[in-house]
C-alpha cells in the first residue's frame, strides 16, 4: 500500500515579487486561496505540508534588509510598488491560522525571500542566509523545520541544506505536467507514483508527482465542457494508484492557485476522493516529513533504503512557479 502527500507553496507576492508583470489574479488570489485551503483540509481531516516563505512571518520591516546578500534591488518592491501592500509582504495572521489548525499540518520552508537556489547567480552565501533567516524567525515563534521545498522548485545547494539541518525536500517531478502529463496518465497509463530516496548528503527527496494547477486556461475550459476536469481526473488516478501499489503521489499546489470558487471545486473534488479512498482502503496520507522519517526508518518495498543520484541536466528549473 502505499502514501499520498500534500505539498503547498504558501508565498503571496514574493513568488512574483521578481517578475516584470506578475498575475494580477494570483497576487491578489494568495490570502483567499490560503484560507480556503486551510479549510478543505480542515473538513476533510487531511494534513499537508505547508511550506512559507519566511518574510511572511514578520509584522514589519524597513524594506532593505541591508545584511541580507541578496542582489541589487531583490528587496526593491518593499520600497516602491509594494510600499503600500503590507498585505503581499506579511502573514503572521495566516501562519497563525495554519499552526492553529485542527490539522496536525506540517510547517515547512520555502526560504526567506522566495530566492531561486539553482540560479547561478545564487551562491552559497546567499543559499545560506536565506535559510539562515527562515531557521531564526522560526525559532521565534517556537517553530522547527525538517522540510524544504525550493522556490520554483529550482534545486540547488543541498549541501548547504544539510548543514542547516534540513532533512527533506520536494525534489523534481519524473513525471510531466499540462497536455502532456494528461496523455502520459491516461492514455499511456504511466505512473504517477515516485519513490522517495537518500541523496549523497543524506537528505530524502521526496519528488513531486503532479502539480495541480497544470493544466489551465481554454484547455481546461475545453476539457471541463466535453469531459470533466482534467487535473482532477489526474489526481484521481493517481491516488487510486497509491491504494493499488507501494510508492508515493505527491500533489502540489499554491495557495495562489485558488482565484475563483471553480479552483476551489477542483481542490474539493480532489480531497473528497482522497478522503473516500482513505476510508476504503489501508492508503496513508501523510507529509513530506512523516515520508523521511518511514524511509528512515527502513519501512520501504523490500525494506531497503533507495539512494539517488543526481546530474546537471536533473537539477533544472521546472517551469511551474
Amino acid at each position: 500500500m502505499g502514501s499520498v502527500v500534500l505539498s503547498l507553496d504558501a508565498e503571496l507576492g514574493w513568488g512574483f515579487h521578481d517578475f516584470e508583470s506578475p498575475p494580477v489574479d494570483r497576487v491578489e488570489a494568495g490570502r483567499r486561496g490560503w484560507s480556503v485551503m486551510l479549510e478543505l483540509l480542515e473538513e476533510y481531516d487531511v494534513p499537508a505540508t505547508w511550506a512559507v516563505v519566511g518574510h511572511l512571518m514578520l509584522d514589519s520591516c524597513d524594506g532593505t534588509h541591508a545584511d541580507h546578500p541578496a542582489p541589487p534591488g531583490w528587496f526593491a518592491p518593499e520600497r516602491t510598488e509594494w510600499r503600500n501592500r503590507p498585505d503581499l509582504r506579511f502573514a503572521p495572521a495566516l501562519v497563525e491560522a495554519l499552526f492553529d489548525s485542527d490539522v496536525d499540518h506540517e510547517f515547512a520552508s520555502h526560504s526567506f525571500s522566495h530566492v531561486l537556489f539553482g540560479d547561478p547567480e545564487t551562491d552559497r552565501e546567499l543559499a545560506a542566509a536565506e535559510l539562515d533567516r527562515s531557521m531564526d524567525i522560526a525559532a521565534d515563534w517556537g517553530r522547527t523545520i525538517e522540510s524544504f521545498v525550493y522556490p520554483r522548485n529550482d534545486v540547488g545547494h543541498r549541501d548547504v541544506l544539510a548543514e542547516y539541518g534540513f532533512g527533506v525536500y520536494r525534489g523534481k517531478s519524473p513525471t510531466h505536467d499540462g497536455v502532456r502529463g494528461l496523455f502520459d496518465s491516461i492514455v499511456r497509463s504511466r505512473s504517477m507514483l515516485v519513490e522517495p530516496a537518500v541523496d549523497e548528503y543524506g537528505l530524502v527527496n521526496v519528488p513531486a508527482s503532479l502539480f495541480l494547477f497544470g493544466f489551465e486556461g481554454p484547455a481546461r475550459t475545453a476539457a471541463e465542457s466535453v469531459w470533466a476536469d482534467p487535473m482532477v481526473v489526474q489526481a484521481r488516478l493517481g491516488i487510486d494508484e497509491a491504494a493499488r501499489r507501494d510508492g508515493v503521489f505527491h500533489m502540489w499546489l499554491h495557495p495562489n492557485n485558488l482565484t475563483d470558487p471553480r479552483d476551489d471545486e477542483r481542490m474539493r473534488a480532489i480531497l473528497e476522493h482522497l478522503d473516500r479512498r482513505r476510508e476504503e482502503t489501508d492508503i496513508r496520507v501523510e507529509t513530506m516529513g512523516e515520508t523521511a522519517r518511514r524511509l528512515e526508518n527502513g519501512r520501504t518495498v523490500d525494506g531497503r533504503v533507495p539512494s539517488v543520484e543526481y546530474d546537471a541536466t536533473e537539477l533544472s528549473s521546472t517551469p511551474s512557479d
